[in-house]
């Protein structure tokens, strides 16, 4: 196999000129960014400015970053980089909780907050979603899950809210939430995936003792990047030092990202912070959206209004032309493909999720434009 490598060496994207897919729309790179990531690539790139501690090197103002402007950010005590919200998710449980300990979670939740748990060997009890078509999440369901736990005779010592599901895209309560926490003594893990770099989000003012998020889904990074942000009182023990091992972080395995993930989220952040403040209008945009694709047919799910970019769509008239297209399942894919559009998973046709997030309405018109001419190609067939 040595003997043959050249399919290694010229990587291309097969990509089109619109990509709807949630996990890249908050993702992409500022030409700031870009740049950065041709200057850091190199391996552990910032190593050289490195007297012990990652996140207190001066030059690049790492220290700067982590310490000064992402808890101001993101509305916590401490922060730390991680190589994405799943390791902060561990990381938390991991530090916080013992084995055998149970763990609340939304039923919309993702699979890696329950690898996570999985992973630090603690139970799970899930607050069940209401079912199609909203797929809410609501204060009540904490409060009965956590006593659920609680009958179960185990230590409840940790609950987490994903905000929003990856899946419908829906912003439960968190306040609400957080408050049914507390009155339990339950710390509340808010996993900020596709929220942090895309809207408004203070762990303080939501009553959250942890955040995560997500700098290649969210913030304009490179990746795999994340932050993981706690308050003082949990802080302390996620973020405790090695007995061993002076200045290095136990959970954090010492150092977490060295090199190009970290310094293009640095690079983005000017770009991030200013998009944040028009949140407001990626909203109204992505419900101007799921209006005009409810004409063709589909079917928005979950929170209505909507408040996220983040969308997932019942599509039933393009799984009945899927049942005869010559393309089958994958025309979907290749008919997009073909008018400049991508995101949609192949051989998706009876559901699916986009986002509309950082889209122009040209771009959009464009989109919905291709989903229309897609089904009247074939309803004249």
């Amino acid at each position: 196999m040595l003997d043959n490598l050249e399919k290694f060496i010229n990587l291309k994207r097969d990509i089109a000129e619109i990509n709807i897919d949630p996990l890249q729309r908050g993702g992409v790179l500022t030409p700031e960014a870009r740049a950065t990531l041709m200057e850091w690539g190199d391996g552990y790139s910032v190593c050289d400015f490195c007297t012990g501690m990652l996140d207190h090197i001066k030059n690049p103002p790492i220290e700067e970053f982590v310490h000064g402007v992402l808890p101001e950010f993101l509305g916590t005590d401490e922060v730390r980089i991680t190589h994405g919200a799943r390791e902060g998710k561990f990381a938390a449980m991991h530090s916080l909780c013992e084995k055998g300990d149970w763990v609340v979670m939304d039923g919309n939740a993702h699979y890696t907050t329950v690898l996570a748990a999985e992973r630090a060997g603690l139970r799970i009890e899930y607050v069940p979603s209401s079912g199609e078509p909203d797929y809410a999440i609501t204060q009540e369901g904490y409060t009965k899950a956590i006593e659920r736990a609680y009958e179960h005779k185990g230590n409840v010592s940790l609950a987490v809210l994903t905000y929003p599901d990856g899946n419908y895209g829906n912003l439960a309560d968190a306040r609400a939430v957080a408050d049914a926490c507390h009155d339990y003594g339950v710390p509340l893990l808010l996993n900020g995936a596709y929220a942090i770099g895309r809207m408004p989000v203070n762990a303080r003012e939501l009553g959250a003792d942890i955040i995560v998020g997500s700098g290649h889904k969210s913030m304009a990074a490179s990746g795999p990047v994340g932050v993981l942000g706690a308050t003082e009182e949990y802080a302390r023990t996620i973020f405790r030092l090695s007995s061993t091992k002076k200045n290095k972080e136990v959970e954090l395995l010492g150092c977490t990202v060295r090199g190009a993930p970290l310094l293009t989220m640095m690079a983005s952040f000017p770009a991030v912070v200013e998009r944040v403040a028009h949140w407001q209008e990626e909203v109204e945009k992505a419900r101007w959206f799921s209006a005009e694709m409810e004409k063709m047919g589909l079917m928005q799910q979950g929170d209505r209004p909507h408040n996220h970019d983040l969308m997932f769509f019942l599509s039933e008239n393009l799984y009945q032309i899927s049942q005869t297209a010559k393309k089958g399942r994958y025309f979907l894919y290749r008919d997009l493909k073909d008018r400049g559009v991508c995101g949609i998973k192949p051989g998706l046709t009876r559901q699916f999720k986009l986002s509309t997030f950082g889209l122009s309405r040209p771009e959009l018109d464009k989109v919905l434009s291709a989903f229309l001419e897609i089904i009247e190609s074939y309803d004249r067939a």
